[in-house]
């Protein structure tokens, strides 16, 4: 079993507990296969760190480092600078706490990770350059992972769920049956469910409960898994899901002509090699796509092409991006008649999504 710190090197602070490992709790009498399974759990990674200090530039230092910090400051307000960081879990899912008073800001890189984040005391703006949505206190809100951010916060108690994207994105191929993807996209800023609120903060809870016996056991396996849907339920994915009809067990062949399409969906593909990838003719591809989904195989590839170009357009900066670049980007070169199959299927033009 190997102990590891956060995902990226940390560099020297003030203080700074040394990483971890939590034991593997094992029992009188266990069996043979049940000690096998923990065993295996085990070997994640756990996580474990804390530090403080009380200078501007050993946060700036310190905690930039976790996040590949760029562009970072930091500064006293009307009190004596002081600032607190901890985080324990394991390689998947951790539960973090930051606390400063001061005041500071920074960029923050795109990262593998989902980050979720929420107020106890103070003030903050998780993006000042594009969002610009202030943060208020016990509000939850996804940071933007997927492209760089700029945050500012001021004497503040900040609690954060890291989850990682190998973990969510798991979970949501077995449970929303969602395709294989880089990225789920969820909308950052959408407006939350209450209960859905609810669900993730008992999740947290028992997560938080379960540390007292380690990150190796098998109920905390479980915990975490549960917690990535809880947040898929915050956050549900804006991706493609598999067609139902493809679930069953007699269209598996057609299921992974399916999944050849998704994985390649950014190369040029011909229907020769789609057939080649489920073991199929090229009749029997075209005849199998026509009689469940309804279309051909390259009908299918241009919606699920269109669904990539409006996340893209959902997520970009409309003042540095034009919906001709991602248009482009996706393989779609006339302008005019992207522009009308996009409509057709989603009730409105480019512009209008890239401008929400």
């Amino acid at each position: 079993m190997s102990d590891t710190t956060l995902p990226r090197p940390v560099r020297d602070a003030a203080t700074r507990r040394p990483p971890g490992v939590e034991p593997t709790p094992r029992g009188p009498g266990a069996r043979a296969t049940a000690g096998a399974a923990a065993d295996a759990v085990a070997a994640r990674s756990a996580v474990r760190l804390e530090a403080a200090g009380r200078t501007p530039h050993s946060v700036v230092d310190e905690v930039g480092g976790l996040y590949d910090g760029h562009g970072w400051s930091a500064r006293p307000t009307d009190q004596p600078f002081t600032y607190r960081y901890t985080a324990i879990g394991d390689t998947d899912i951790t539960l973090r706490r930051s606390r400063i008073t001061g005041w500071i800001r920074g960029g923050i890189a795109p990262s593998d990770e989902y980050i979720v984040q929420w107020l106890t005391a103070g003030h903050g703006v998780p993006d000042v350059v594009r969002d610009r949505v202030p943060l208020a206190v016990g509000q939850l809100m996804l940071f933007p992972t997927n492209r760089d951010h700029v945050f500012e916060y001021e004497d503040y108690d900040q609690r954060l769920v890291h989850l990682s994207r190998s973990l969510v994105h798991d979970v949501a191929a077995e449970r929303l049956h969602v395709v294989p993807v880089d990225d789920l996209r969820p909308d950052h800023l959408r407006a939350l469910d209450p209960a859905t609120v609810q669900r993730f903060q008992q999740q947290m809870a028992l997560l938080s409960r379960e540390l007292h016996h380690g990150v190796g056991t098998l109920l905390w396996q479980s915990l975490s898994r549960d917690a990535a849907a809880a947040f898929l339920a915050l956050y549900p994915p804006r991706v493609p899901t598999m067609p139902r009809e493809l679930l069953l067990p007699r269209r598996i062949r057609l299921r992974a002509a399916v999944e050849y399409l998704h994985d390649h969906v950014a190369e040029p593909v011909r229907v020769s090699e789609v057939a080649a990838a489920a073991g199929l003719s090229i009749r029997s591809v075209q005849e199998g796509f026509q009689r469940v989904l309804g279309e051909s195989p390259l009908q299918y590839l241009q919606r699920i092409r269109l669904e990539c170009v409006r996340s893209d357009l959902l997520v970009a900066d409309p003042e540095t991006c034009t919906v001709r670049d991602v248009a482009r980007r996706w393989g779609f070169a006339h302008l005019g008649r992207f522009a009308a199959v996009y409509a057709a299927q989603f009730g409105e033009y480019p512009r209008e999504t890239i401008r929400r």
